[in-house]
């Protein structure tokens, strides 16, 4: 039998830690298991998932309807055929309107501000139907706004019958739309997103509490909104920012309202836990400057038309490399905006992902005569 010198041996070794080095960035940790019928869990600035489950089938919203109720109104206020001082005339039918309400009175007149926190914070369903009917006139035509911002935004999987939740068999979403609609409150209406965040308000001299039990729990969380029906199960759609990393989970489907809270901190913790996200380039940086032909000038910026952030196992950053493969003759005239080549990113010599490289400014035909020259140029390239 043969004796191991101790070159073999360190042969060995290097090979076994080789091989442990390529699983470990291979392998990504396992989700927490959640006792719900469907969930998602991404990154805020990258857009990846980290976990999900059921993602695409077809659930009732709940009152998760009510954010998008909230995103129509906060349009109306952004083009201004609403402001916030608006008083809102109360009608019989949002006065009696059943479910969670904000206790506002048939015939009076309430500020648009304090109904937006009576729906977001208080999920009051009769807030909900008043808002509407002042924005469109009837809640039927508030809600077909609904369903065309939420085609805007990308929620293909969704349609609405009504501003509130209120239970309907054609009033329907899923989890990875209700995502992509915190994505938007979030992104398009930053000034008003800490309402989110509001543990109570009062109104009518009745204070009520945000249902939200992890504003109380976590101090990075910072919204979302719950939902509740008995066919749809107790819901929640939450989001936490900890050292410049934006989670986004929806859990819907559990069986209590402590249950919603639990999974939910139970996907932000193993997020937060194990992934991170950085930001590798800015939109407005030229990433290199490419050879132009026949151009008025040599050169060309190239970047990428959208900040790149990326989300990946945690420590993991060391591993990341990019590269630029560029077009083989960029030639005058360039336009603004088209591509001319990829940025493309692997982790550990996997492919991650890979973003168009455009121009970041027009070039213009250089002449007659410098086109000739490097016409003939070009012949030698």
């Amino acid at each position: 039998m043969r004796v191991l010198s101790k070159i073999d041996w360190l042969i060995i070794l290097t090979v076994i830690l080789s091989v442990f080095s390529f699983n470990t960035l291979a392998i990504e940790p396992k989700a927490p298991d959640l006792a719900a019928k469907s969930y998602i869990l991404k990154d805020f600035n990258s857009g990846k998932v980290i976990a999900e489950l059921n993602s695409d089938n077809r659930i009732e919203p709940a009152s998760l309807t009510k954010m998008m109720s909230s995103y129509v109104i906060e349009h109306e206020l952004k083009n201004g055929n609403i402001s916030m001082t608006d008083e809102v005339k109360v009608s019989e039918k949002a006065w009696k309107m059943p479910g969670s309400r904000m206790f506002i009175e048939v015939n009076t007149r309430v500020p648009v501000e304090q109904l937006i926190k009576g729906i977001i914070i208080q999920s009051g369903n009769d807030a909900t139907v008043a808002m509407a009917e002042h924005i469109a006139g009837t809640e039927d035509a508030f809600v077909s706004l609904m369903n065309e911002y939420a085609r805007q935004i990308g929620m293909s999987g969704t349609h609405f019958v009504n501003s509130t939740g209120l239970p309907h068999k054609d009033h329907y979403t899923t989890a990875k739309d209700l995502a992509t609609l915190v994505e938007a409150v979030i992104r398009d209406f930053p000034e008003h997103y800490q309402w989110y965040s509001e543990k109570e308000f009062t109104f009518n001299n009745i204070k009520q509490y945000n249902r939200n039990k992890l504003l109380w729990r976590d101090d990075n969380v910072d919204g979302v909104k719950t939902g509740h029906t008995e066919s749809a199960g107790y819901c929640l759609a939450a989001s936490a920012e900890k050292g410049g990393m934006r989670l986004i989970s929806v859990v819907l489907g559990t069986d209590s309202e402590r249950a919603r809270a639990t999974e939910s901190q139970k996907l932000l913790t193993f997020g937060f836990r194990f992934y991170e996200t950085h930001k590798l380039y800015d939109s407005t940086v030229s990433l290199t400057n490419a050879k132009i032909w026949k151009g008025e000038v040599e050169f060309v910026p190239l970047g990428i038309e959208e900040d790149l952030w990326i989300t990946i196992p945690r420590g993991e950053y060391k591993s990341l490399k990019a590269s630029i493969s560029l077009d083989a003759k960029i030639v005058a005239p360039a336009k603004s905006g088209n591509t001319y080549g990829a940025v493309n990113v692997t982790l550990a010599g996997n492919p991650l992902l890979k973003r168009d490289l455009v121009a970041l400014k027009d070039v213009k035909n250089g002449g007659f005569f410098g086109g000739l020259v490097d016409a003939v140029k070009m012949r030698f390239e």
